[in-house]
């Protein structure tokens, strides 16, 4: 079913809590012994520059369907940029991608995709034929999204950076 930007914004921004607990949680790690003892520091964070992480969360029953799949949108009925677009031409670093439970309050799985690997993916695929499985699908209302099989992409450099999976996906 299709909806409104308005009505879909509204229904994915209710899992901003839990998709920023899970992602603050990769981007922070243990200090070393020495940092922690002449430093003050008892955390790091990954990088040090600006994280720009796009976030997207499927409703109940997509997991069952497409267990291995994640889209982007490609092309909107306005003639507007889309993500894909963005994420192509350089934008963004991480990308959550989760899939609603069946009671559509919390996550059944997500991972965590680096769009670096994700270009890079993209450009072994162009220049030399990379077998990454994708393909299109596109909705009544005319929006069209790219699929792609997240366990075909290069293993180098990784694409997830983490995953979790709870057992009513």
């Amino acid at each position: 079913m299709n909806y409104p930007y308005a009505i879909n914004r509204s229904w994915s921004d209710r899992f901003i809590p839990e998709i920023q607990r899970i992602v603050g949680a990769h981007l922070l790690s243990i200090a070393p012994d020495a940092f922690d003892m002449h430093e003050a520091t008892d955390l790091l964070m990954m990088e040090a520059k600006d994280m720009h992480i796009a976030a997207r969360v499927r409703r109940p029953g997509y997991a069952r369907v497409y267990p291995y799949d994640f889209t982007i949108r490609a092309q909107v009925p306005s003639g507007a940029e889309t993500e894909l677009s963005k994420i192509v031409n350089g934008k963004g670093d991480w990308m959550f991608y989760g899939h609603a439970d069946a009671s559509g309050r919390g996550l059944a799985s997500w991972w965590l995709i680096d769009l670096r690997a994700f270009r890079a993916g993209l450009i072994r695929q162009a220049t030399n034929g990379y077998p990454i499985r994708c393909g299109d699908r596109t909705n009544p209302d005319g929006t069209r999204f790219k699929w792609f099989d997240i366990r075909s992409f290069p293993p180098e450099p990784p694409l997830v950076v983490a995953s979790g999976h709870r057992e009513e996906c």
